[in-house]
């Protein structure tokens, strides 16, 4: 699995020109899932992101994580994070699951969160097309990618 992870002041998806979903302070997780992904991806993940020190303490230090300021999570699925593009200018998503496989995946995924959390876990619609909003604080954005997790 790779995520990319946004500190958010607000973000929103946007499905058919209705709101979705939408999160004040936060984080927005842009999550893309290949086929050799299984359940101890999904838990390793879903630890880290709640866990990740990147929300400012009094002293403006990056010491707290989202589960402890109690920020809200917007998980959108993103299948171009796996894009291949060493040959040509089209990408290739090759090593992106496909449907039957990443849909439950990604359910586990955000199950997971909602558990951790101890709340909604807001999101997109998998394989929609969708808008993506969001006002990045700090801006502050980390890449993980868990088969780099060794």
């Amino acid at each position: 699995m790779r995520a990319v992870i946004q500190r958010v002041e607000r973000a929103s998806v946007t499905i058919a020109d209705k709101i979705k979903s939408e999160i004040a302070i936060g984080l927005l997780v842009l999550v893309g899932i290949e086929e050799s992904d299984d359940n101890s991806d999904i838990d390793w993940l879903c630890n880290k992101i709640v866990q990740l020190r990147i929300f400012d303490d009094r002293k403006g230090v990056m010491n707290h994580s989202v589960l402890e300021t109690g920020g809200d999570l917007l998980v959108i699925s993103q299948f171009t994070l796996h894009a291949k593009t060493k040959k040509g200018n089209r990408p290739s998503y090759i090593r992106a699951a496909c449907p039957e496989i990443a849909i439950p995946l990604y359910n586990s995924f955000v199950s997971g969160l909602t558990r951790l959390m101890k709340k909604e876990i807001f999101t997109g619609e998998f394989g929609a097309m969708m808008k993506v909003e969001s006002i990045n604080d700090g801006p502050v954005t980390i890449l993980i990618d868990t088969k780099e997790r060794e």
